[in-house]
């Protein structure tokens, strides 16, 4: 149920409630919610996310099914690089009615993530395929669904990086009706980080001046590229040749490219490295060490 328009989107539910694939289709593994959405929000572009969001909702006649989700679960962040498939799963409950047959061919749901609000998101991320359930009474059913994420067909933006809130869709084929929940939760969807190192000179003489250069740089979605991650604060660390545990040496701030310099004096053999906390936007990464054979 993957989302993405150029300059519009909108929750699956209302896309799903314009434009409803009959059961038959339902029951086909070719056929998506991605499709069948990305058809409306065609329709529609052009618009913003929300006028495009009130043009459908204007149109919807879809009942409520009466289906709630709940205890979801997603990974806290979900780090997306500038081309690879991303895939996180995400668990919960699903509430229905005891009428409804789950495993009908008439019948799916599945989680999304989405950036903003729930009435007008900026963006909004779904699974290429339903979630999968298992009835735990005639009402409850435990469900897995994926969210997926292609960076490298525009599903993301770089302002997209941040806080994403997690959503519930569920939908009857025949009839259109559809049941959409937000807020069960919330995902950081960042920008994957890389950090490189180099210190030199190797050998070295102890007490003489190591130099330690490298970059911190992340994903750019829009470019397909990694670029400097400006103004960062970054830890240089050491770690001795006989030991596992790195220590601080110095704190540094990465230039307005991401680049790195530092220097400090040469005691013992050992690593260096550069460790980064990380933000709400881009996760924390440590470089591999770089030996230094002192002399």
């Amino acid at each position: 149920m993957r989302i993405r328009a150029t300059v519009a989107a909108v929750t699956g539910a209302l896309a799903l409630s314009a434009f409803v694939a009959p059961a038959s289709q339902a029951a086909d593994s070719a056929w998506s919610h991605q499709a069948e959405a990305a058809k409306v929000l065609a329709a529609h572009s052009g618009q913003s996310a929300s006028s495009a969001k009130s043009a459908l909702a204007a149109d919807a006649t879809a009942a409520d099914l009466g289906v709630t989700f709940s205890n979801l679960k997603v990974a806290k962040a979900v780090k997306v690089g500038t081309s690879a498939h991303v895939s996180t799963t995400v668990t919960y409950t699903l509430t229905h009615g005891a009428n409804y047959d789950i495993t009908s061919d008439d019948f799916d749901n599945g989680p999304y993530l989405y950036k903003g609000s729930f009435d007008a998101p900026d963006n909004v991320l779904f699974g290429q395929l339903p979630a999968t359930c298992t009835a735990t009474s005639d009402t409850t059913a435990s469900c897995s669904g994926k969210i997926d994420v292609y960076p490298g067909e525009g599903d993301l933006i770089n302002t997209d990086a941040g806080k994403w809130s997690a959503g519930g869709l569920a939908l009857q084929y025949s009839t259109g009706d559809i049941s959409d929940q937000g807020g069960l939760g919330s995902s950081l969807v960042q920008r994957a980080s890389q950090l490189t190192v180099n210190a030199a000179p190797e050998p070295v003489k102890k007490g003489k001046t190591v130099t330690v250069t490298g970059k911190l740089s992340r994903a750019n979605w829009e470019t397909g590229k990694y670029a400097g991650y400006a103004t960062q604060k970054v830890v240089l660390q050491f770690r001795k040749k006989t030991s596992s545990t790195y220590t601080n040496v110095k704190g540094i701030t990465s230039t307005s490219t991401g680049t790195l310099k530092t220097t400090t004096k040469a005691t013992v053999d050992g690593y260096f490295r550069f460790t980064f906390a990380g933000t709400t936007t881009t996760p924390a990464v440590s470089a591999a060490g770089d030996y230094v054979d002192v002399k």
